[in-house]
């Protein structure tokens, strides 16, 4: 597995994503990691970001972790498609186009979660990922994305 973070390798303009901007200190911060086909993430959910149901997060949370862990898959698999790695240069960065999460089972708070995404399909600037969440083994939620890479010259 890589030792450097997707997020980490972002440029600077590109990293304030309240997910996983590294910039961003009131953010989530989450770290996402390529292993060879796919890209992992784990994270520990805070206390405020409890659903309804006492212990067990909301469904805002789930749907924020799989699109900024998307974008890293996306970002990641663009790269190694093309050749390189995170020791080579910045990868590209991903914005979603379209988001489809189907939530499982109750995901519970306190718990690292495991998230791993794939790409399934990349073309010119258009990468799908599938990113499955996951705690203590069982898959909690599972989504589906399209994600559009940005031009460098893109101004937010």
């Amino acid at each position: 597995m890589s030792d450097k973070a997707v997020q980490d390798c972002y440029p600077e303009e590109f990293s304030h994503c309240y997910g996983c901007g590294r910039l961003n200190r009131d953010g989530m911060q989450i770290k996402s990691y390529w292993n060879g086909e796919e890209c992992v993430c784990r994270y520990t959910a805070k206390p405020c970001y409890s659903g309804g149901v006492p212990g067990y997060s909301y469904g805002g949370l789930i749907g924020s972790l799989i699109d900024c862990h998307g974008t890293a898959t996306a970002s990641a698999a663009k790269l190694q498609a093309e050749g390189f790695t995170l020791d080579d240069h910045a990868p590209a960065r991903f914005v979603t186009a379209s988001l489809k999460v189907d939530f499982l089972k109750p995901t519970p708070l306190g718990e690292v979660l495991e998230l791993r995404g794939r790409a399934t399909e990349i073309s010119n600037r258009k990468v799908v990922v599938t990113v499955t969440l996951s705690a203590g083994g069982v898959v909690c939620a599972k989504g589906d994305a399209v994600m559009v890479q940005l031009s460098p010259s893109t101004a937010l």
